[in-house]
């Protein structure tokens, strides 16, 4: 792992426990054993690591999801598959959605780091109006919408109870 990973590594585990505010150049730089100087050798500002932060969690993602044709040419559910990327934040990880975290604090959040949240969020719905409209055409708007918003929050919500069976209550009726 470079430095590079590491720096991101270490940033994304602060603001998936705790938000953008969650970190400085200074704790990731002990963290990984480096002086600050060194952070802002990779990233000049802390926009710029939370921008590449959020493109790095963003691209990440949707890698993991693959394609939603393909997956339903394996006779898979994509919403399903989508559904269990959430489940296994929630319980492997046992954090947060970064960009959800980032979501909510989006008007505190520098215009880079907008941009780059609001990238994860317009190509998860596109993937997922793709994902609802292979079982069914009508409403793939509203439906994509629902589903983001339904794991978004049961996540956020189960967290906040402390009780992870939550999320299946709430979920449990995505197909």
């Amino acid at each position: 792992m470079t430095k590079k990973q590491a720096l991101l590594k270490a940033a994304e585990d602060k603001v998936r426990s705790g938000g953008y505010s969650n970190f400085s150049f200074r704790e990731l730089a002990k963290e990984v054993g480096i002086k600050s100087a060194s952070v802002h050798y990779h990233f000049p500002t802390k926009a710029d690591l939370g921008a590449a932060l959020a493109r790095q969690y963003t691209d990440y993602f949707m890698d993991l999801l693959g394609d939603p044709g393909e997956i339903h040419k394996a006779d898979k559910s994509p919403i399903q598959v989508y559904t269990t990327q959430f489940r296994r934040a929630l319980l492997e990880d046992k954090k947060m959605c970064l960009c959800g975290l980032l979501g909510a604090e989006t008007d505190c959040l520098p215009e880079k780091v907008q941009q780059e949240t609001k990238r994860f969020f317009r190509l998860n719905l596109e993937w997922l109006q793709v994902a609802h409209k292979l079982n069914d055409p009508i409403d793939v708007e509203q439906k994509a919408a629902s589903t983001l918003s339904l794991l978004e929050g049961a996540m956020m919500v189960s967290k906040a109870l402390g009780d992870n069976c939550f999320f299946d209550q709430a979920t449990n009726s995505l197909k």
